[in-house]
């Protein structure tokens, strides 16, 4: 697939000391323009200071598009509402992988590739034993999909299109049955082998929660909530984890190298953590009669409580994805009952009150998709430290999209930020015997 230029240039003017040069302007499909600052060092000695790349473009992409002030989420141009509603997983993650919806064969051919993938090597179970059971299963992700390098020798070569194209396949297959057993091993229960007549997310449930003692009967609406989730987190632009899995990818490491860096990245509570968060707000507040002190505690600019899962880095009006996963999460409550549950009372009741509250209405607070998604997984019984492994399993879909696009684009270079440089400025070697002590 061969990736579009950008569109239209235009010209903006930069006056430092005597100079004056003109720095070229793109504009993509949708969204701002960009101005590309290639030549600005060679041309005025100067580097540009964005901590956190807020303002920085570092690669064009025609994966996933974000318009945060209107609350637009499109992949590959569909937008989110209607690919949730109307498709689902292994649909959408054909869309990311090659760029349009699958016909009903191309669908079942690469549902049928991917089902081939499942299972992974049976040393592999050696990884699980080294680890202690009370091992975050994030910490074990990290460890064992960076391992699937050293059994895969086949899909290392980047440069050859057909091994990063069964890399891909493979990442997609088996991370549903390495999150599946991670789960296994921290509660010391056999290993559950995939079931390739089930769909992803039925497989999903199935391997977490079946035994090989008793049959096992998969609860549909869990099963359909949680390929909505997978859906609405397969891929989300140029994040934290997807830019650490490019700038890993930059140097020429194997795909796998490049997924386990980004469960690392993921890992972290301001990005994938989020989830986790809400859950450990929800037991910290406690009970509903104390919501009323700690709606009170989150608009005190002075005190250091949040609420988790309102309010997003990007999405300046609703969440898209909460908006859709609102509804699957209150389906999934009403359908389970929620009358012997405080916590999941306590959420909904938060969530009531936070929508209702004039201060989170004018501030655009809303519950986002880590809020709703948190809920539900505490609903279907899966552990909190199980939150971010899910989250991961999804966002493998776009991760290798974002990896294989970026291999094949010409302009892509190895990641090399800059810095402002405060230290100390040149200063000559002092003989230990010659030094001062410093205060």
């Amino acid at each position: 697939m061969t990736m579009v230029a950008p569109k239209t240039q235009h010209v903006a003017r930069l006056s430092y000391q005597d100079k004056t040069i003109d720095l070229p302007v793109y504009f993509g499909t949708d969204g701002p323009g960009v101005l590309d600052l290639q030549e600005l060092h060679k041309k005025t000695g100067l580097f540009t200071f964005d901590p956190g790349f807020m303002s920085t473009a570092s690669c064009k992409s025609e994966i996933t598009f974000i318009d945060g002030e209107k609350g637009i989420l499109l992949y590959r141009g569909y937008p989110i509402e209607q690919l949730a509603e109307k498709s689902d997983f292994m649909e959408v993650a054909y869309l990311l992988l090659y760029g349009d919806l699958p016909s009903k064969k191309q669908k079942d051919d690469f549902v049928l590739s991917i089902n081939k993938h499942t299972l992974v090597h049976e040393q592999v179970i050696s990884f699980y034993r080294g680890f202690r059971r009370d091992a975050h299963p994030m910490a074990v992700m990290v460890g064992v999909v960076g391992a699937l390098s050293s059994f895969y020798h086949d899909s290392l070569d980047i440069q050859d299109p057909a091994q990063r194209h069964i890399a891909a396949l493979r990442l997609i297959a088996k991370m549903p049955t390495l999150a599946a057993m991670a789960y296994k091993y921290s509660i010391g229960q056999p290993f559950v082998y995939p079931q390739n007549h089930l769909s992803y997310a039925q497989n999903m449930i199935y391997m977490m929660f079946s035994t090989p003692t008793a049959p096992y009967e998969i609860n549909p609406i869990w099963a359909k909530a949680l390929d909505r989730i997978l859906i609405l987190h397969a891929d989300h632009e140029q994040n934290a984890s997807t830019s650490t899995i490019r700038l890993a990818g930059s140097s020429g490491a194997n795909p796998f190298a490049c997924i386990a860096a980004g469960i690392a990245a993921l890992w972290g509570p301001a990005h994938g953590g989020a989830n986790e968060a809400v859950l450990g707000m929800l037991e910290e507040i406690g009970s509903i009669d104390r919501i009323p002190e700690f709606i009170q505690r989150a608009k005190d600019k002075n005190d250091p409580f949040r609420l988790m899962g309102f309010g997003h880095r990007v999405y300046k009006s609703y969440d898209p994805r909460a908006t859709v996963l609102r509804q699957s999460c209150h389906e999934i409550l009403e359908e389970l009952g929620i009358k012997d549950n405080p916590i999941l009372q306590l959420a909904l009741e938060l969530e009531r009150v936070a929508l209702a509250d004039e201060y989170f209405i004018e501030k655009k607070l809303y519950p986002n998709v880590d809020f709703y998604s948190g809920i539900i997984f505490k609903a279907m019984n899966i552990p909190v430290s199980m939150f971010t492994v899910l989250f991961a399993v999804a966002r493998t879909v776009g991760w290798i999209s974002q990896w294989k696009e970026m291999i094949a684009d010409p302009m892509q270079k190895i990641g090399r930020p800059r810095q402002l440089y405060v230290g100390k400025p040149y200063r000559d070697y002092i003989p230990i015997d010659k030094r001062q002590e410093e205060n």
